[in-house]
């Protein structure tokens, strides 16, 4: 017999996890399927940090928040920073900005991925929400008013509403024939967790380099501030030469590509090395289907926005399906669906347009360019207005926002 619901996730990762907790007291019947086992690992504090990392913003938090994760999460590990430094490597222009200047504690956390996953996945499991683990994705079609998914172990699920939550290379988004728009950047990024001989002060930091940017992102393990996560992103000839060294030449290099501001790089956890590419769909919803999180969207990981955007996708569409039940509408009619895709497809674009735009800035070797970016980053250092309403828009205090995340 085949299994039914009212609204079906497909992809239980960081967004669709918080898709079917924001809807879980909305009456509909919510099933959240996944390839994994869907299990709780049990923290271990003094384990290695996880290499994927996300730069939870406060919109984020509040979220978290709101759907009763984030105790789970700051009980397990998160790493607050207040500032962030950013600098041309090329040139003498800098930045600095500051959660003071907007009179809060913070300007967000970095938070290893897994945790946030187990955070999430501990309300799921105290909530009657319908979970299906080990269950990959085979087919997917209409079958009349509703979309008929088979599974690769032949079970068969039915539902007149299907979410795409199931990441950047989207099975969901692929059978049903959603277009993207998809280029490559040209380069690799490489990420892992390093030990500096100076602290980093609770600071999230940024270097331009010649190949790309560089940052590093802090780290607290038992108070100590001797960690950070890395973002290394370069060209893929850079990037298979520093995957192929040993840790010693590795450490050499990046300390100087860092230019040494967090002193000597004394060790490194195991490196991963993951091709940047872009991609956003053209429509974020059809007749019974939406796209929320990297199914709809990737960007480069420039300022650490991809769950952030992801995690407003999930607050925004739940808003629209709980306030269209509320109305008595079919949840599943495009024209419902709709209003999401509106409201978070032009906060999605200009974010990904913003950042594409920074990245090629930053790599643009002709002189004037060079000058002007440096002339820029001067400028907006003298202008405390502009880097303030730089910070409240990275808060989450300004903008259409969802219910779940607003202030």
């Amino acid at each position: 017999m085949d299994m039914r619901a009212d609204v079906l996730i497909v992809g239980a990762g960081m967004v669709g996890s918080a898709l079917a907790l924001a809807l879980r007291h909305s009456g509909l019947n919510i099933l959240l399927l996944d390839g994994g086992p869907l299990s709780v690992k049990p923290f271990d504090g003094d384990a290695p940090f996880e290499p994927r990392v996300s730069a939870l913003s406060a919109a984020s938090q509040r979220i978290l928040e709101r759907l009763g994760a984030w105790e789970g999460i700051e009980k397990r590990r998160v790493s607050p920073y207040s500032d962030m430094q950013v600098w041309d490597g090329s040139g003498t222009g800098q930045i600095h900005f500051s959660a003071a200047s907007v009179h809060a504690q913070a300007l967000g956390h970095i938070v290893e991925n897994r945790v946030v996953q187990d955070g999430l996945l501990e309300r799921l499991h105290d909530s009657d929400i319908g979970l299906l683990p080990n269950a990959r994705l085979e087919q997917l079609r209409r079958s009349g008013d509703e979309w008929l998914l088979t599974l690769a172990d032949g079970r068969r699920l039915r539902a007149p509403l299907v979410v795409a939550a199931d990441g950047a290379n989207s099975a969901v988004r692929r059978l049903a024939g959603c277009q993207t728009r998809e280029w490559d950047y040209l380069h690799h990024a490489i990420v892992t967790s390093v030990r500096c001989s100076a602290a980093h002060q609770a600071t999230a930091w940024q270097r331009f380099t010649d190949e790309g940017p560089l940052a590093f992102l802090p780290l607290s393990r038992d108070g100590k501030q001797d960690w950070c996560s890395i973002v290394w992103s370069t060209t893929p000839e850079h990037a298979e030469q520093l995957m192929a060294s040993d840790d010693a030449a590795f450490l050499k290099a990046l300390e100087r590509a860092f230019e040494g501001r967090l002193g000597a790089v004394l060790e490194a956890d195991p490196r991963v090395c993951v091709p940047l590419r872009q991609r956003h769909a053209k429509r974020y919803v059809d007749e019974g289907l939406a796209l929320i999180g990297d199914a709809a969207h990737t960007i480069h990981p420039l300022a650490g926005q991809g769950v952030n955007l992801g995690f407003l996708d999930a607050a925004v569409l739940a808003e629209v399906l709980v306030n269209a039940c509320e109305r008595g509408e079919r949840l599943a009619d495009e024209k419902v669906l709709s209003r999401y895709e509106r409201r978070r497809m032009p906060h999605n674009l200009a974010l990904m347009a913003a950042m594409e735009g920074f990245e090629r800035l930053f790599q643009a070797n002709p002189l004037p360019l060079r000058w002007l970016r440096n002339s820029g980053l001067k400028i907006v250092e003298k202008m405390p207005e502009a880097k303030a309403l730089f910070v409240r828009q990275a808060l989450g205090l300004t903008g259409d926002l969802p219910e779940l995340a607003k202030p």
